[in-house]
């Protein structure tokens, strides 16, 4: 498939453009004014569109990214948000934040999922009481509802979610 986008791109290249090209194709662009056939003839009838559409959709997950984002994005929001404290060095971080991910996304839009790195946003783990990473807190209307401390397996993750969406 690339290849396929890489060739009709050269293909709907100009003369102007190959003569913008590196020195180390400069051999091509030469041998493609030079050539018997006119530029034109090479040129694609149909050319592609300069971008790929893209459906939007809503994120899972989202990395907070100061203390006022955090209010309007978890405190302010209108569904129930997980909140994942986090650490990049943190070796069951890595292993729990994809896992969260997968519970929070089969909830198809019910509840929103916050990543806070700990080391960039140490007054909000203060203001929490996180003091052992991986925590994960669930939040309601601003109001902590529950909490854990460490990894989960599938399933006590699955119910925790669940948990937070049905009450």
């Amino acid at each position: 498939m690339a290849h396929r986008l890489l060739v009709c791109r050269i293909w709907t290249l100009s003369v102007k453009d190959l003569r913008c090209l590196p020195a180390s194709t400069s051999s091509f662009s030469t041998s493609l004014r030079s050539s018997t056939t006119p530029l034109s003839l090479l040129s694609p009838k149909r050319t592609l569109p300069r971008s790929l559409p893209h459906t939007s959709r809503r994120e899972v997950s989202f990395n907070v990214q100061d203390h006022e984002d955090f209010t309007q994005r978890v405190i302010n929001s209108e569904l129930p948000v997980l909140i994942d404290f986090h650490a990049q060095w943190c070796g069951p971080c890595k292993i729990l934040g994809p896992r969260l991910e997968k519970a929070v996304a089969k909830q198809k839009g019910k509840v929103a999922m916050a990543k806070v790195d700990i080391d960039e946003h140490t007054d909000l783990a203060i203001e929490y009481g996180v003091s052992a990473v991986p925590t994960v807190i669930a939040m309601r209307g601003g109001d902590v509802i529950d909490q854990f401390v460490g990894i989960k397996d599938d399933e006590a993750l699955d119910s925790f979610v669940s948990k937070l969406v049905g009450q």
